[in-house]
């Protein structure tokens, strides 16, 4: 059986993302097996690609609480089914730009060693 080819994830959302994560202390920007990652040291705050059914998914870490809020939220969010607290979100031409800057800003400071996320400036 031939693979599917997976899509390449669109430049601007690419951008996007780096945009919102490059103001953050020590953010790299990688490719990843397929798509694109961004990481904080060593972990992995977000990586963004496109699957076998041709649609693009971010995904993040979040808390365990948001974890299962995330879950029976469904659709355009998703557990994803690797690593205890990875979720995501599927993109694409409807996607609310500020809710994912708000979930990245999430994800590296969950990742970022605490010296690193209290840098970062947090609503509230």
């Amino acid at each position: 059986m031939a693979s599917v080819e997976r899509p390449l994830v669109p430049v601007e959302w690419i951008e996007r993302i780096s945009e919102i994560l490059s103001a953050f202390p020590e953010v790299q920007e990688h490719d990843a097996w397929i798509g694109m990652a961004w990481k904080v040291r060593a972990a992995t705050i977000a990586h963004i690609f496109g699957g076998e059914d041709q649609l693009f998914r971010i995904t993040f870490r979040a808390e365990p609480d948001e974890v299962v809020a995330f879950e029976h939220m469904g659709a355009p969010y998703f557990r994803a089914s690797w690593g205890g607290n990875v979720v995501g979100l599927l993109v694409d031409d409807h996607t609310d730009w500020e809710e994912v800057a708000e979930l990245l800003t999430d994800s590296y400071c969950i990742q970022a060693p605490s010296a690193l996320a209290d840098q970062v400036p947090r609503p509230g």
